[in-house]
């Protein structure tokens, strides 16, 4: 890293609160989280009207900290539901503005984030990014492939955690991204687990709405025809089936709470129930990991596991027991948005990489 201090401001919007972050080059200076009214928020038609609200909030609190925005060097936001993109970090351009404002892919909170990156570095005229967005799409031609020629496999996941955390590794490994075949398993509300040979996720489940492991909240592969037959059963409307599949399931819709630590004190309270529910989500996201051992032959460098379920030493001794033969396994706990965000911004500033243009050359294979 280079010897002066590039100033960033990072930005990473939630449906009721930003996350913002003042980093000189990778270390931190402020951080904070500011939470909305959600009776203001609810006021607006459209997330994408909220953006002048939440850049008025940004710059009074950092006015309030007494951190002067003439001295910032960049700004960076989380990505939103942009088109699909190979990782790394790009600069705000029209196209991508248009697509955020539009919803493109859908409409969600992170769209905000490049938004408002761009309205408050123009003032500055000092550059606006984002990196390595939830819609980050390195998948090999074969993982595409779903089985049902009528459905193709996507890749969305936690792109910005994963690639940070691997990366992280490979330096403290001593070598490059690049030179790396690493499994990285990020769990939290969603679980996802990425294949990362040599610098490209060429495999991952997809954690929105897709397969892979149940987690806190979602309830990952199911057996498709009972599925089917649920949907067509007369009984639930399509918003009702979803909210089973992606805010009910997993650990929800077994036991009622998203929250691990209540769950492990059930479980040491005797609730065996909790216990045998919890250990498989451990098994399902072992077994998963053991999956994407095979895309790379079985040569695989190191298992990452990171997200805020990495904090939990019950579940990660459980998965890492099962798969410590594989490679080593090396526990990066948490998320680290913002410092993520920082990170990609600084690797354009101090030149050891390019901006990428979006959209870039992204193309798949279609049959």
């Amino acid at each position: 890293m280079p010897d002066y201090k590039d100033r960033i401001l990072t930005i990473n919007p939630g449906s009721t609160s930003t996350k913002i972050g003042v980093f000189d080059n990778e270390v931190s200076i402020f951080e904070t989280t500011i939470r909305h009214d959600v009776e203001i928020i609810t006021t607006f038609t459209t997330i994408i009207d909220q953006h002048q609200f939440r850049k008025a909030v940004i710059l009074e609190t950092l006015d309030n900290e007494g951190i002067n925005i003439s001295k910032l060097s960049a700004v960076c936001g989380r990505g939103g539901l942009l088109r699909p993109i190979e990782g790394g970090t790009y600069q705000v351009n029209d196209l991508m503005l248009k697509d955020l404002r539009s919803g493109y892919a859908g409409q969600h909170a992170s769209n905000l984030g490049g938004i408002i990156a761009y309205e408050i570095a123009s003032g500055l005229n000092i550059p606006a990014f984002i990196v390595d967005p939830v819609v980050v799409d390195e998948l090999a031609p074969i993982a595409r492939i779903s089985g049902f020629s009528l459905i193709e496999r996507k890749s969305i996941f936690h792109a910005l955690n994963q690639k940070a955390v691997a990366r992280r590794v490979a330096k403290e490994l001593g070598k490059e991204y690049s030179e790396l075949n690493l499994i990285v398993a990020h769990m939290g509300g969603g679980i996802t687990v990425g294949v990362h040979q040599q610098g490209r996720v060429v495999d991952v489940n997809n954690g929105l709405h897709g397969d892979g492991p149940f987690s806190p909240e979602r309830a990952g592969t199911v057996p498709a025809g009972d599925l089917i037959a649920l949907c067509f059963s007369g009984e639930y409307y399509r918003e009702e089936m979803m909210k089973k599949l992606v805010r009910h399931g997993g650990l929800v819709g077994y036991l009622g709470t998203n929250d691990t630590v209540t769950v492990e004190k059930r479980i040491a309270a005797g609730d065996k129930v909790a216990e045998l529910i919890y250990e498989a989500m451990a098994y399902q996201v072992a077994k998963e990991i053991g999956a994407c051992s095979a895309v790379v032959s079985g040569k695989v460098d190191a298992i990452i596991l990171t997200g805020g379920l990495s904090f939990a030493n019950g579940l990660v001794k459980s998965i890492s027991d099962r798969v410590n033969w594989i490679a080593d396994v090396i526990v990066q706990p948490g998320e680290n948005e913002l410092q993520a965000l920082a990170e990609g911004a600084l690797r354009v500033l101090s030149g050891e990489e390019e901006a990428k243009v979006y959209p870039g050359n992204y193309s798949t294979a279609k049959i």
